[in-house]
């Protein structure tokens, strides 16, 4: 098996259909859905891309972008513009003088979790630094599942940086063996997450 140079891919080159799914709180998907839906019609119009929302009166719900990477990127930056235009509404009527950055959180297959890191967390480290997000992720799994919470904040633009980088090595690195994938549990259980999350 002979090595090919490594390149980096070209957001034309890398063209091929990938799902990201995003772990969100109720508010923030009503906000990605919109007034009867329209918020969200839009982002699938404009984006190109397959955007998902899962069903369920659950305090959490999983958001699932498929696509190509273009798209995915495109829908990822409708989402973090529009939650930053909820910090700085939400702001106008508090006191806060600091804008708070905008989180996303993916849920990624624990097996891609230490192509993210890194060895001795290189990569997770070399990504904070180029983009300018902070990332994180979890040290357990999401209950019941074998995939991991990522946390990126930062401005819109540093998260669409990270997101992109994310895609890449996700592209690198596909997931081995099956993922149980995490489904949020209906709102009648509290909700208890470890590690202070």
């Amino acid at each position: 098996m002979e090595m090919e140079p490594t390149k980096v891919p070209s957001e034309g080159g890398l063209n091929v259909t990938l799902t990201i799914r995003l772990l969100m709180h109720g508010k923030e998907v009503g906000s990605i859905i919109g007034k009867k839906g329209e918020t969200v019609k839009k982002m699938r119009e404009e984006s190109g891309a397959r955007i998902n929302i899962s069903e369920g009166n659950c305090p959490e719900r999983i958001v699932t972008i498929t696509g190509p990477t273009d798209t995915i990127f495109k829908a990822f930056a409708m989402i973090a513009y529009k939650f930053e235009e909820d910090i700085i509404n939400s702001m106008s009527n508090s006191q806060a003088t600091s804008k708070p950055p905008v989180t996303l959180r993916l849920v990624v297959p624990a097996s891609q979790c230490g192509s993210l890191i890194g060895k001795g967390g290189s990569k997770i480290k070399e990504m904070r630094e180029s983009t300018g997000a902070q990332v994180q992720v979890a040290g357990d799994m999401l209950p019941n599942s074998t995939e991991r919470a990522v946390t990126i904040s930062g401005t819109p633009e540093a998260i669409i940086q990270c997101v992109k980088q994310i895609c890449v090595v996700m592209l690198e690195s596909p997931p081995k063996g099956a993922t149980i994938p995490y489904r949020p549990k209906p709102a009648s259980t509290p909700v208890i997450f470890s590690g202070g999350q």
